[in-house]
């Protein structure tokens, strides 16, 4: 197994989980097989008390992992299925060694930072190195491992000293060790200064690690003669030192490390030279290059109660992004407070109240994604009735899914006072309530979480189309409330229905308005499995609703049955858009592709 790890310096936010993304998809593209871990040095178990404002969003993996929003990162680039032990933290480290101290395993010994948590931290790594995340049998060729934070904060000295011993223990050839570090661009002279990284450097080595290449995140590249200077008092050799400068988009990020040699640099590092061949990233400079020539927008209202912070909704983003690129469209966002959208807020302020409502009013689709508390819940209410009795296409994550169903049991069915038993314990008519196997005590890892199945009822559904008439559908959940089953037939007399349930058929997963041109809700998160390329279907089915293409998408008289995978896909010819044009929409059974 070979190590790479990547650190960072000066300051947090530069990007040390696209850069190690991005270096585990350029040596994908040499032809190794790769796996990735993030260590993360707070003592929080995993991210899943975290508020999104605090660490971002909260990314869930298959196996129910509640974990730091990198790995999401990792999942989208490298294309793989990551595991909660993926996500190394403080917590869950002093966790198994006191756990073991409990049992006895030390046999007695003083449990120390040194070994024992050092020694935790290194057969972590090992462990979970070894398991493969790629669908193929065995090992990967090298794992890249994330150190979070910055390099001389005191919570990750542990994790400094145990990747220290580990990188002796494996031995020269074995370990490559990159550093992101700032180089600043001062606006009054204009120079890049290389101050800040000499001292970072300065500090990882004096903690007992060398780097072996650098990567140098600026605003433009750097000049020959400031590697030169790096180069001298770094002591790495200019050819290891990487310019990661800003880019358009950071599909860009994997194509500035190849076009810098760093693939070679890594290779050489790691003793790999002449096992691999040079980088296949011909899809990817293709849709690189695309998303920075598409000019034509699509607006999508994001109304949610976390819009003060992107990341917050991360997954939400790129799966719109995947969409978008995928219908040939420049996405534009569109932050929508909720709280901004209710009447209460007209009366404060009412600047606020007039620019909510002119978003949400002006945008192609609308998205009200997952989220938890009361704070905003009635402007998302009043945004899926304009949705739904404006006919734009509208798209409801988790608690998007819930306030559809809330809207239209107030607004349809005409119970005033319909509400979640989350926002009102004691509402008459409760069509959103607390989920039986739940925990109201402990908060971390006591939702529904990972990778569940939908079963599809009516496979002429919206739903059902966009994933290829298969019978089912795993994707990955996180919630604790749930639509009251014993409210469900109501609601489908009145014309919203149940499309999509669990094995039990007491879960509604899916719920649809037919006549409408796109009114969906998903219990589950779709965005934790987009993939550039592989978009979303029901994110892609909601672009496409948004710009009119979504016929194209549903297009059956220019099909054909293939064969399928697990007796759950087909393959579709590519339609036609109504100017005769091919461009646009079609799907080849692993998700909906331009």
């Amino acid at each position: 197994m070979k190590y790479v790890l990547v650190t960072g310096g000066v300051v947090s936010g530069l990007g040390k989980g696209v850069t190690a993304s991005s270096v585990g998809l350029i040596l994908k593209a040499c032809g190794l097989r790769v796996t990735t871990i993030k260590i993360d040095p707070y003592l929080n178990t995993d991210a899943g008390t975290m508020s999104p404002f605090e660490h971002g969003e909260v990314f869930v993996l298959d196996d129910g992992g509640e974990v730091d929003l990198d790995l999401g990162n990792y999942e989208r680039f490298l294309d793989i299925i990551l595991t909660r032990d993926n996500n190394i933290t403080t917590g869950k480290i002093y966790q198994s060694v006191i756990d073991k101290e409990r049992r006895g395993d030390y046999l007695g010994q003083t449990v120390q930072v040194v070994p024992h948590i050092t020694d935790a931290i290194q057969e972590w790594i090992e462990r979970v190195a070894a398991i493969p995340v790629d669908g193929k049998e065995g090992p990967a060729d090298v794992c890249v491992v994330e150190l979070g934070g910055t390099i001389g904060d005191i919570e990750s000295m542990p994790f400094i000293e145990a990747l220290g011993q580990f990188s002796y223990r494996v031995g020269v050839g074995n370990f490559c060790l990159i550093h992101v570090s700032l180089v600043p661009v001062l606006s009054v002279v204009g120079e890049q200064k290389t101050k800040p990284t000499q001292h970072s450097v300065r500090g990882l080595r004096s903690l007992g690690l060398t780097p072996n290449i650098l990567a140098c995140r600026s605003t433009i590249e750097l000049d020959g003669n400031v590697k030169e200077k790096l180069s001298r008092f770094c002591h790495v050799p200019m050819e290891n030192i990487i310019t990661l400068f800003d880019v358009s988009n950071i599909w860009h990020v994997p194509l500035l490390l190849r076009d810098q040699n760093a693939h070679e640099a890594i290779l050489k590092v790691l003793n790999l030279n002449g096992y691999t061949r040079e980088p296949v990233l011909g899809e990817w400079t293709s849709r690189a290059d695309l998303c920075d020539l598409l000019s034509e927008p699509v607006r999508i209202a994001m109304v949610g109660k976390y819009t003060g912070l992107a990341d917050s909704y991360l997954s939400v983003l790129k799966a719109l992004l995947h969409a978008s690129v995928a219908c040939h469209r420049k996405l534009c966002v569109d932050w929508v407070p909720a709280e901004d959208l209710e009447v209460s807020t007209a009366d404060k302020n009412l600047k606020s109240y007039k620019s909510a409502w002119k978003l949400l009013q002006g945008a192609d689709g609308i998205l009200v994604p997952g989220g938890f508390g009361d704070r905003g819940v009635e402007g998302k209410i009043l945004a899926a009735k304009y949705a739904r009795e404006n006919r734009i296409p509208y798209l409801g994550i988790c608690l998007g899914m819930q306030i559809a169903v809330i809207e239209f049991a107030r607004s349809v069915l005409g119970l005033r006072n319909a509400n979640s038993t989350e926002f009102d314990p004691n509402t008459e008519n409760p069509c959103v309530i607390f989920m039986p196997e739940g925990s109201k005590i402990h908060m971390g890892g006591t939702m529904r979480l990972g990778s569940r199945k939908t079963y599809f009822h009516g496979m002429q559904s919206k739903c059902a189309k966009l994933y290829g008439n298969r019978s089912f559908i795993d994707e990955r959940h996180r919630h604790r409330y749930e639509v009251n089953f014993n409210m469900v037939q109501q609601f489908e007399d009145a014309g919203l229905l149940f499309t999509g349930k669990d094995e039990t058929g007491c879960r509604m997963e899916i719920v649809e308005l037919p006549e409408h041109p796109y009114f969906v809700g998903a219990q589950f998160h779709p965005e934790f499995k987009s993939r550039p390329g592989k978009p979303s279907p029901l994110l892609l089915g909601l672009v496409a609703a948004a710009i009119g293409q979504l016929d194209a998408v549903l297009m059956r008289s220019a099909t054909k049955t293939c064969r399928r995978s697990n007796g759950s896909s087909h393959l579709y010819e590519k339609p036609k858009l109504a100017n005769g044009s091919m461009d646009g929409i079609y799907c080849n059974g692993n998700g909906l592709h331009a």
